[in-house]
């Protein structure tokens, strides 16, 4: 059985389900496809940051928050800690607001559905003829055909919607792994950690204990792994992690429930984005910031542009959106991307530097911190952090202009 729509959604996270909306609020004929029923779950810290507070509110989609917050504490291989303030910014709000994902997909997919976007649940194993005079075709594992006009590929860092067009060098992607669980405690600021695997040698990661839903935070251990998916053992990671929690005072208990884990493609490295009628967004595109691991606000933004370039270019829509990311991401990506290379391939000189930006006497650089770290300095109000930060990015990127990850990046955004 073959089912034709203007465009075929594959994936109904946060970037497939904020493409779906869009478009089907603009009357399109839209399949949002996902292999799992939901409301199901996501390795993920649940934070939503300030940028994508302003996103839900500009799509006007409201979503069953746990609670909101502002600043967020790092802590150093040493102990010390910095606060990173949250500022209002020009185009996000001051805060950011935590969601569980099993509740934030779902509420966003719903979204989409009542906008008349139409669900199937199955796998997609093959996506062909994506070429510029004809509809792509996609088979799912119900045995059903789909053809549609357009593809948006939203099906995560593994996307098979990708590999199957030819869009990913799985080589040349920026990777990272996360595992995260929940645990009963009461966490009153997020608090990320950097610390040493070894004396004086950081680890290529940090953990995280965010607040949670009902009594319950939220804590796991992120891992960058560089151009290979070698992943070094994270259970015995996180579980000295929380014993290091308990230490500090941050945790009462060290029974963490059910974990999870999952890939992070990062930097819009080593993927292009779009190639005649396939469009990949969020963590298909490589859309995750390479510095903090950050993921959802630029799923959203990146599905809401494929969509809007689908909806005025149809024709030119491939190259109308990877315009778009190349305006929206590129500067960011362009030095942030390479600058997790360098950290990665010198840990103990990692090691050195953050030690000393979590030291008293250096509590200053928190608000540029924050700006840089969360790819916050496009849309920053006018204050000496923005100014900082700004100059530090056009310093790294032209530092960084002719590192390996930059020119890789370059020739994805052709």
């Amino acid at each position: 059985m073959t089912a034709t729509y203007d465009v075929a959604v594959v994936g109904a996270g946060p970037a497939g389900s904020s493409a779906a909306l869009v478009l089907a609020r603009a009357g399109a004929r839209v399949a949002l496809l996902d292999k799992a029923s939901f409301p199901r779950d996501k390795a993920c810290g649940d934070l939503l940051g300030p940028r994508g507070v302003r996103l839900l509110a500009d799509l006007d989609v409201k979503v069953r928050d746990a609670g909101s917050g502002s600043d967020m504490l790092v802590q150093g291989p040493s102990g010390g800690r910095l606060r990173l303030p949250a500022y209002p910014g020009l185009t996000y709000a001051d805060h950011g607001v935590i969601v569980p994902r099993t509740r934030f997909d779902a509420d966003l997919r719903e979204a989409a559905l009542e906008a008349g976007a139409e669900p199937i649940i199955g796998r997609v194993t093959r996506v062909s003829g994506n070429v510029a005079d004809r509809p792509v075709e996609l088979d799912t594992s119900a045995g059903r055909r789909i053809t549609a006009a357009l593809v948006v590929g939203a099906d995560g860092a593994l996307s098979t919607v990708g590999k199957s067009c030819g869009l990913v060098d799985d080589g040349n992607v920026l990777w990272g792994f996360a595992l995260r669980g929940y645990v009963t405690a009461d966490v009153p600021i997020p608090l990320i950690a950097l610390l040493d695997q070894r004396p004086g040698v950081i680890f290529p990661g940090y953990g995280w204990l965010f607040p949670g839903d009902a009594g319950c935070a939220n804590v796991g251990i992120g891992v960058g792994t560089g151009h290979g998916r070698n992943v070094p053992p994270l259970r015995p990671a996180l579980a000295a992690f929380v014993d290091r929690l308990r230490t500090t005072g941050d945790l009462e208990t060290a029974e963490v429930g059910r974990l999870t884990g999952g890939w992070l493609k990062m930097g819009l490295v080593g993927t292009v984005p779009a190639r005649n009628r396939v469009l990949l967004v969020g963590d298909a595109a490589g859309l995750v910031n390479p510095l903090q691991g950050e993921g959802i606000a630029p799923a959203i933004t990146s599905g809401v542009l494929a969509a809007r370039a689908i909806l005025d270019a149809p024709a030119a829509a491939a190259e109308v959106y990877r315009a778009a990311l190349s305006d929206t991401y590129r500067r960011f990506a362009a030095f942030a991307a390479p600058l997790q290379a360098t950290l990665l391939n010198h840990p103990r000189l990692t090691s050195v530097g953050v030690r000393a930006l979590t030291t008293r006497p250096l509590r200053f650089v928190g608000g540029t911190w924050s700006l840089l770290w969360n790819d916050l300095v496009d849309g920053a109000t006018p204050r000496p952090a923005r100014t900082a930060a700004r100059i530090l990015t056009s310093a790294a990127a032209r530092v960084s202009a002719r590192s390996v990850s930059a020119q890789i990046l370059e020739r994805s955004l052709r």
